[in-house]
């Protein structure tokens, strides 16, 4: 099943998440502040790419939030992701929304909140003490 899917945020965690997301077949919009952050990324048929502010309505409207089944909010930034994934749910209705948030206690937070939150630095803890326990 095709989904639209989009992210906010071109670094290298949205870029990676978009390549995984078209090679699955599903359809990607991306939005990133700074034009050069695209470079991360091919052209191809599925993809549509736009520089904009990721927690503005207008931007959201403008790039099509209305026709996405999932919205991703992975920039650098804790803050600008939890408000741009609260805007997805809250004010667009989009169900399924993950949002990046690289502090735990502020994960723990908005996980409380009601956001489905995914936490880079508390994942790679978890996989470095797998891999030491296999020594």
């Amino acid at each position: 099943m095709t989904r639209h899917v989009m992210i906010v945020g071109c670094g290298r965690l949205g870029a990676t998440a978009a390549t995984a997301l078209l090679d699955r077949g599903d359809r990607v919009t991306i939005l990133d502040t700074d034009a050069e952050n695209f470079r991360r990324l091919r052209p191809r048929v599925r993809l549509s790419m736009y520089v904009g502010d990721g927690t503005s309505h207008e931007v959201l409207r403008r790039t099509g939030i209305e026709s996405v089944g999932a919205f991703i909010a992975a920039t650098g930034r804790d803050t600008t992701n939890a408000l741009a994934a609260q805007s997805a749910r809250t004010t667009f209705g989009i169900e399924h929304v993950v949002c990046r948030i690289n502090d735990p206690t502020r994960s723990e937070m908005y996980e409380r909140l009601g956001l489905t939150t995914v936490n880079p630095n508390q994942l790679l803890i978890e996989l470095v003490l797998n891999a030491m326990e296999q020594l």
